[in-house]
């Protein structure tokens, strides 16, 4: 099942089936475990705006990823916090039995006139996709969902490298068009590469996302809005380790489009356990 028919199953609040093939360890990958619930908040929503949610757009999405979700069954559920004039908060919780293994709270705000406007800093200046270096998938060895994904590294070293340089980057796409990106393929791709302070690691650990936070840039809704860019196009993206100690790192990382626009901020609690 690709990427874009399988989120679509979870638009309704209520159950939707993890299959196998999505896995990073014993837990589903983030990225897809936030777009399964991202899906039910955009159609609670579509009712709270009645329809109008092109004119109240995602703003930011924090994640706690508190269990690891398995292969499986998946029940979720939402509830507006509050639906103002400009402003909806919305709150999600995906369990498996008794357990909530995600929990999510979602702000969207409509756009507001200002007088300030500060450009974000430029794309990074990588080589292109081709003259980068591709990270195979190696069944067994590396996480079971990468497979969905093509990875061209072009800032950084691989993991468990025991680089120097916190931080790592490159060029991802999914491996097969799923068709006219939304929110849920941004979540995907800017989650799908590995926590960057692996590569400063010389020997093989685990590590796992704790918090996470994604903040939607006015970019990233015009495209969607236009519908002009495909979840199979090359997208560039770059990860900062800028703080990490006690077993826990803070990770900065940023994604743009191939015209270099800035689409997504996100900023992580990583668990590292070596």
């Amino acid at each position: 099942m690709n990427f874009t028919t399988l989120v679509e199953s979870a638009r309704k609040p209520g159950a939707v089936t993890i299959p196998a093939g999505w896995t990073q360890g014993r837990a589903t990958f983030g990225g897809l475990a936030a777009a399964l619930l991202y899906q039910p908040v955009e159609t609670t929503l579509e009712s709270a705006t009645q329809g109008a949610i092109a004119d109240t757009p995602l703003r930011s999405l924090t994640i706690s990823f508190v269990a690891p979700a398995e292969v499986g069954e998946l029940q979720t559920r939402t509830r507006v916090l509050r639906a103002g004039r400009s402003a909806v908060q919305i709150e999600a919780h995906a369990n498996q039995g008794e357990q909530v293994v995600t929990a999510a709270l979602a702000s969207f705000g409509k756009p507001r006139q200002s007088t300030i406007g500060i450009s974000p800093d430029p794309a990074p200046q990588f080589s292109p996709p081709e003259q980068c270096e591709a990270l195979p998938y190696i069944e067994g060895l590396v996480p079971e969902f990468t497979q969905h994904f093509d990875y061209r590294l072009a800032a950084g070293a691989l993991p468990f490298t025991g680089s120097s340089e916190p931080r790592l980057g490159g060029w991802i796409r999914f491996r097969e068009s799923a068709g006219p990106v939304t929110t849920a393929h941004l979540l995907a791709l800017i989650d799908a590469w590995p926590p960057a302070v692996l590569s400063m690691l010389k020997d093989l650990a685990a590590a796992s996302s704790l918090t996470w936070t994604v903040e939607m840039m006015p970019a990233a809704h015009r495209t969607k809005a236009a519908a002009n860019a495909d979840s199979g196009e090359w997208w560039q993206y770059l990860a900062e380790v800028e703080q990490a100690e006690d077993g826990y790192a803070a990770i900065r990382a940023r994604l743009w489009d191939s015209d270099g626009q800035l689409m997504a901020l996100s900023r992580q609690t990583v668990t590292v356990f070596g």
